[in-house]
């Protein structure tokens, strides 16, 4: 299927090299009426139309729009006519994996996550997860520390208590970015892969998994699939270029905030995981 380009686009040819990935911090919405329904598909509708909360519903509005908007940058695709699906099921012969640009050959691959008023888009030339989070009460910490690995809830616990919701979302926000990258999203027991920062030689072989420095209240990480340094830049988007007539000529001017290296984890960092007690009930207790 040939997609119509966005006439006289001077975009759409944004350099994107191979160890490079491209992430966007996209704002909310000015107004209520400021992201337009009409570019997203009958799908995004209709998931937009489920939430309850008029915000929440913007917000998931804004940041499809924003994502859409983004890719037209990389495409010269309008963003209303880009097709949106998800990848193909080698087993199955279905799609049900990741988000994935349909009928683009050569596309670059993406992942959108938004989190309490804070959308973030990353764009790389290889399998991507990304996830954005604010950070949590410790109430929801406590709920969740029994989905983790257990070296990670040993990690956590031993962290000062007024550091635990900062070090809790960080460590989230790589398990999300990390599974989202797989594509089963947490479809995949939480507990089952090692995220942790006390030993990288336990996380999971293949992938560079970073945290990302973020707005104050909000903790970001990507995943990328390959073992290699990624050339990391961060384009904040104004909240009054995302959602204007002439977004996508905004959006591709925009200039990197930060640039950063994400570092590939060390291989050669095998050791014995500290924090993990191997003793039995009754020898920890002789112990104490």
């Amino acid at each position: 299927m040939n997609l119509p380009h966005i006439p006289n686009a001077p975009y759409g040819t944004r350099q994107l090299g191979p160890t490079d990935l491209h992430l966007w911090l996209l704002p909310p919405p000015d107004s209520p009426r400021a992201a337009p329904l009409t570019e997203l598909d009958m799908q995004e509708r209709q998931r937009a139309a489920a939430y309850r909360r008029h915000s929440d519903r913007q917000m998931y509005v804004a940041a499809h729009v924003g994502l859409r908007r983004v890719l037209s940058v990389y495409t010269g695709v309008a963003p209303q006519r880009l097709v949106i699906g998800r990848e193909w099921c080698e087993e199955c012969g279905e799609r049900h994996g990741r988000p994935v640009l349909v009928d683009l050959p050569g596309a670059p691959e993406f992942s959108l996550s938004h989190s309490h008023g804070l959308a973030l888009v990353a764009v790389a030339h290889t399998r991507v997860g990304v996830d954005v989070q604010a950070l949590p009460s410790q109430e929801t910490v406590d709920a969740c520390l029994p989905l983790l690995h257990q070296a990670e809830r040993q990690e956590i616990t031993r962290i000062p208590m007024h550091q635990r919701q900062t070090a809790f979302a960080r460590l989230w926000s790589r398990k999300e970015a990390y599974l989202k990258g797989l594509g089963t999203g947490l479809a995949r027991a939480p507990d089952l892969d090692y995220l942790g920062e006390a030993a990288e030689s336990w996380r999971p072989t293949g992938w560079t998994v970073r945290n990302i420095p973020l707005c104050e209240g909000h903790v970001g990480a990507a995943a990328l699939a390959g073992d290699k340094d990624w050339r990391a830049a961060l384009h904040p988007v104004p909240a009054d270029w995302l959602h204007t007539r002439d977004a996508v000529e905004r959006i591709a001017a925009v200039e990197p905030g930060l640039r950063t290296v994400l570092r590939a984890h060390d291989p050669s960092a095998v050791r014995t995981h500290a924090l993990i007690d191997t003793r039995n009930r009754k020898e920890r207790a002789q112990a104490s």
